[in-house]
């Protein structure tokens, strides 16, 4: 029986069916605990009715589970009768081959990735044993996905439970009773399964060959009308493989030799035949008495002139390395950067990652690859997202809201310009730096002696940020990430832009931190994954389908930050330097910080977090993971998820708690308004089309305060007028400029009185907290922060601002109002604490003013340290021509 919507298994709540799989029905779930969708496969009931079935699926699943390679659905464990799986989004082969036959081009990439994964599985002693193409998904991107390795059997670590007997065959049992059922199993079942004997990887290969030959003919290679014509045309038929290209005929015959003896006995060497092109010379035809000797003579010339062209290039090709694998630690000072962690010289000699000082503080460090210690550069204290010049002589940097440099020698650092809220920096040939100086706009061109920013790209209508760019060898172009969140970069483009021209072209839609190889390829991440595609530097054009390269490289999906650098000569080996660790480098606590400096967790487990907002009591603290939005009850210790919208922006709690109002770029940039406690559905409260963010209520509910980006004038500030006379249903009126001016402005929160107020501003080349009175800006204006400040923050007294420094410290400032003026005191330092930033509001206070939620990487509140390793993959740039041609 069907399960229906909301039906709990564990932690796993049912969100939508996907269908019928083999074995079981397939449905959407969401994990309750790590907030994250998955596909269930739900087996009949029968089957947990039987305790030894049950004892083996479960010793099984546990295997399966520790299958890791992008190419195969990933099993995360055994719930009660039910496989627990990756969910995986896209066609499935027989969805495209219902279409029509796939094109060689487009073929290759697909069963190239699917004889990977076969190959991983394999060499762990699984197999699969039902490879069909409807066990085979494409996800938009092009990434190949084999599910359904639940019906796999352990080879040598299981055989005491291999069944023996075709009665008890799975491909055989299915929902027998129903016609038609398991035709498509049948179909692609080798002859030895179709008997019932035991089965080896040979089983797999013989699908393999099955369903490659369905993709380039768009048919079935075995079909009857019942499941026994199908079973007896898989004994005893012949193959046709007329309708399949000519060279690759003897790969799929191989595949499917009835002779076991005779098949392949490797899917490593059916990937590696179809790599190379192994193609068979015809057969033989029959002698005929009128050939003419000139034509005999233009073979025999054709292939001499042949063999002697494979000899040439055999001869003038680049001798293949095999990849190697090495971790080096960086020692126990070393430390994870939040975006990158180590940079390499150009000439592959020299490292620099962030190290803690003698006091903790973070700085940079330089280690010499033939040098064991590690040289701290002073000078260098909270700096992030290193880079070289193209010399090696040089270190550019961020710290304190500015871009600098330093000599690989030490001295002092040297400030290049202002830099905001920086994302990445790239330093070309020409002697200039490219950078992303403010999360919020396009880039900019600094001079590497210094001097004023020129900006370099323009963001186009939607986008809301471009970072982290990488100026192409020659200087010609610029490739970077552009993005319509500055929150959630799995849906950036990789885009780039002919420094001469101007012109800027999408490379790939899907992915961040893209970085081009001088092997010839563009590299980026997505899903945790990291891609590649051959890229032409001078036509700035992708060539084929990009493959998953590497499935363990932190990236920070957050931010757009991509924890892998590389070095060699276009023609040479190349080596990748990473950071291992799927997700790393984005995942922190939240904690409370009171004026002391004293910390406690508030939430324990770790996670990409941004945007903490606290309820009006105080009780709940509403905060996003990047993607939706969540509700903690800190008394209670328990968290809800109040959103399935994806790519949530901002959330701010209505002055009497019932309900959020939260901005998502799911559907174009829109405002919705729900109740805080769940239940109902959010109402969209308003949409616009250039990327509105609410930040603040006004204390009677009435105001909305928002941000918005201009193509012209850069970030304003607008309020929106609000009709919540019918709470559940409210009404926007048209929002109304509140301040628009050549610079940006941002974040706005009213004070509690409605007078003020509060925003972020970067008028005077460094971003400031100001305060102005509302509703007219024009009454009055002053500077809160000195040598910049990042988000405002009033206490619920009516005599405090808060805000946070350029370095990360809060401060605080009492103030007093003099009729229409407004009267600051003298800043101080609230908490010598540094906090954690990871791009992004990082804080927020509590209404009783004495304390804040804040962000902490995990070690500042256990206290404990550890090394750091990074992983030099060795010959990487001949992996990539192997894999990417």
């Amino acid at each position: 029986m069907p399960l229906a919507n909301g039906t709990r298994l564990g932690p796993y709540e049912i969100l939508s069916p996907l269908g019928a799989g083999g074995m079981g029905e397939v449905y959407r779930a969401m994990d309750s605990k790590l907030g994250r969708e998955v596909a269930i496969k739900v087996l009949p009931e029968s089957f947990a009715q039987d305790p030894g079935r049950m004892t083996r699926f479960s010793r099984e699943a546990q295997v399966l589970a520790s299958l890791n390679h992008p190419n195969i659905a990933q099993i995360y464990g055994v719930e009660e009768r039910a496989f627990v799986m990756e969910l995986a989004e896209g066609l499935t082969l027989a969805e495209r081959i219902a279409r029509g036959p796939m094109p060689l081009e487009e073929a290759l990439p697909v069963i190239k990735q699917v004889a990977e994964a076969l190959e991983y599985a394999h060499d762990r002693g699984v197999i699969h044993r039902d490879l069909k193409p409807a066990n085979i998904k494409v996800t938009p991107e092009g990434r190949v996905k084999v599910l359904d390795f639940g019906l796999a059997a352990v080879m040598a670590r299981a055989s005491a439970f291999e069944p023996r007997d075709p009665a008890v065959s799975p491909t055989i049992t299915m929902q027998a009773t129903l016609a038609g059922t398991i035709m498509g199993t049948a179909a692609y079942m080798s002859p030895e399964q179709a008997r019932g004997q035991s089965v080896d990887r040979g089983a797999d290969i013989w699908a393999f060959g099955v369903v490659l030959y369905e993709m380039l003919a768009g048919r079935p290679l075995f079909a009857g009308p019942t499941i026994s014509d199908t079973l007896a045309a898989v004994l005893n038929r012949e193959p046709d493989l007329a309708a399949i290209p000519a060279q690759l005929r003897p790969v799929i015959d191989r595949c499917l030799r009835k002779d076991t003896r005779r098949r392949w006995r490797d899917i490593g060497d059916v990937r590696v035949a179809l790599e190379e092109g192994v193609t068979a010379a015809p057969p033989a035809a029959p002698a005929r008495h009128v050939a003419m000797p000139w034509i005999a003579a233009a073979v025999v010339l054709a292939t001499i002139a042949l063999v002697g062209w494979l000899v040439a290039w055999r001869a003038a090709r680049p001798v293949d390395h095999p990849l190697t694998r090495l971790s080096v630690d960086l020692g126990p000072e070393a430390m994870m950067g939040l975006n990158t962690t180590v940079v390499v010289s150009p000439d592959g000699r020299r490292l620099v990652y962030p190290a803690r000082g003698p006091n903790g503080q973070q700085r940079l460090a330089t280690r010499l690859l033939d040098h064991l210690e590690a040289t701290p550069l002073p000078g260098t204290e909270n700096a992030r997202d290193p880079f070289f010049s193209p010399d090696g002589q040089w270190i550019g940097f961020f710290a304190a809201n500015q871009l600098k440099k330093i000599s690989i020698q030490g001295g002092a650092p040297v400030t290049l310009c202002p830099a905001a809220s920086p994302q990445g920096a790239s330093w070309g040939e020409d002697g200039n730096i490219v950078a992303a100086l403010n999360s919020f706009s396009g880039l900019s061109r600094v001079p590497a002696a210094g001097g004023t920013p020129q900006r370099l790209t323009k963001l186009a209508v939607g986008a809301v940020t471009h970072r982290w760019p990488q100026v192409l060898p020659g200087g010609q172009a610029v490739l970077f990430t552009a993005s319509r969140s500055p929150i959630a970069q799995e849906n950036a483009n990789i885009e780039v832009m002919s420094l001469k021209t101007g012109r800027i072209k999408t490379l790939q839609r899907g992915g961040y931190f893209g970085r081009y190889l001088p092997s010839g390829h563009l590299v980026y991440v997505h899903q945790g994954v990291l891609f590649g595609v051959a890229l032409d530097p001078v036509r700035l054009e992708v060539r084929g389908t990009p493959i998953p390269l590497l499935e363990d490289v932190g990236a920070n999906a957050t931010l757009g930050g991509g924890q892998f650098e590389f070095y060699g000569e276009p023609s040479g080996p190349g080596t990748l330097v990473y950071l291992a660790g799927k997700g790393a480098a984005q995942r922190w606590q939240v904690a409370w910080l009171d004026s002391s400096g004293k910390m406690q967790p508030l939430i324990a487990t770790p996670r990409a977090y941004n945007l903490p907002r606290f309820s009006p009591d105080g009780r709940r603290l509403a905060i996003s993971d990047g993607s939706d939005l969540y509700i903690y009850d800190w008394e209670r210790d328990t968290t809800s998820r109040l959103t399935f919208t994806a790519n949530v922006r901002t959330s701010v709690w209505s002055p009497d708690g019932k309900h959020i109002v939260f901005g998502t770029l799911t559907a174009g940039s829109a405002l919705f308004w729900m109740r805080s406690g769940g239940g109902g559905e959010p109402q969209r409260l308003l949409e616009s089309q250039s990327d509105l963010v609410a930040w603040s209520f006004s204390s009677d509910g009435r105001r909305l305060a928002c941000h918005e980006i201009n193509p012209e004038t850069g970030y304003d500030l607008w309020t929106v007028p609000l009709d919540t006379s019918d709470p559940d249903h409210p009404k926007a009126g048209k929002p109304e400029p509140f301040l628009q001016t050549p610079a940006n402005e941002l974040v706005p929160r009213f004070s509690p009185d409605g007078r003020w107020i509060a925003y972020r501003s970067d008028e005077s080349g460094t971003e400031e907290i100001y305060v102005r009175p509302f509703p007219s800006s024009a009454g009055g204006k002053w500077q809160i922060s000195t040598g910049g400040g990042l988000y405002g923050i009033w206490s619920n007294n009516g005599r405090e601002l808060f805000y946070e420094t350029a370095d990360n410290r809060i401060m605080v400032m009492d103030y007093t109002v003099n009729g229409d003026a407004f009267v600051p005191g003298k800043p101080r330092l609230w908490s010598s604490t540094q906090l954690f930033y990871p791009g992004l509001s990082n804080l927020d206070l509590a209404p009783d003013g004495k304390r804040f939620a804040v962000f902490t990487m995990p070690e500042a509140t256990s206290g404990e340290k550890g090394s750091v390793h990074v992983i030099f993959l060795l010959n990487f740039f001949d992996e990539l021509r192997r894999r990417v041609p």
